[in-house]
Order: structure tokens, then sequence, then C-alpha cells
């Protein structure tokens, strides 16, 4: 990628920024990226693997907030032609769930990064649905180090 193409968010394939795997994917698309802060979108679906009873889980909103997290280092990775690296949830602080998204419902996932140091990145996260504030918590992720792998080409 050449520094005057414009990359469309939305058009990059997920499985382009994440670790993860279908049916394990929590996020459709990358809809925003700033260096402190990025948004995705998710329409939540019935073969959903954290769906049950019609509603997506507070595992799948904690993991819809942490793929958030992934899809923010994965876009850095993809724009350097990097293997996308592989990151744990360390800590979830101050949980709220106010509620849980429907089937068919869509949501938009925001993190702010308040900190990194030492492969450890703690951010702030919001979870909204037509606007309103349905989740919010305080995640922190640590990275895996940086492996020798080669980097993938990315048409």
């Amino acid at each position: 990628m050449t520094s005057g193409e414009q990359i469309k968010l939305s058009e990059i394939p997920v499985t382009e920024l994440l670790p993860q795997r279908p049916p394990f994917v929590m996020i459709d698309c990358l809809t925003g990226f700033t260096e402190t802060t990025t948004e995705t979108r998710l329409t939540v679906t019935e073969d959903n693997v954290l769906v049950e009873d019609g509603r997506l889980t507070v595992y799948g909103l904690v993991e819809n907030i942490a793929q958030t997290c992934a899809a923010r280092l994965g876009y850095a990775s993809y724009v350097l032609h990097k293997p996308v690296r592989i990151g744990f949830i360390g800590a979830v602080r101050g949980c709220q769930i106010k509620r849980l998204p429907r089937v068919g419902e869509t949501i938009q996932t925001r993190i702010e990064v308040k900190e990194e140091i030492f492969g450890l990145t703690l951010v702030d996260a919001a979870v909204r649905l037509e606007g309103d504030c349905i989740a919010e918590t305080q995640m922190k992720i640590a990275l895996e180090k940086e492996s020798d792998a080669q980097p993938e080409a990315h048409d």
C-alpha cells in the first residue's frame, strides 16, 4: 500500500485484523481508527456462538470489546504488512451491563486507549445500541511478544 492509497476501514476483512476465526469472531467490521480510539460494529445473529435465548451474552459483549482492542492492533499490523499479534484479556474492571442486545440488533463498540506500557494496554470501552450506552468497562490487554514470523502480503 502506498501512502496515497485510502483504505475504507469497513471493507477490510476482519480475518485480516483478528487472530480469531469463525465461529468465534465477535465484530463485523472496523468503522473508526485514530491513534487513541478504535470503533467496530456487530450485528447480532442467531448463529453467534455467544447468543443465548435470542440475546448476546455478557461473555459475548466482553469478547466484542476485546476483539475491538484486537482490531486496533490488527489494523496497525495490516498497514505495516506485519502478522497479527495475539492479545489476552488481563483484567476487566467496573463492568456495567445495562442491557443485552437482541438478535438482529447492531451494536457499535468504541475503545479509548488510556495507557500503554510494557506490552499492556489499558482501555475504556463503551458499547452503544441506537445511540444508547448499553455496556461500559475498563479492560487491560496483554500482548504476546512479537514473533520472527514473516510479514503477510495484503492485496
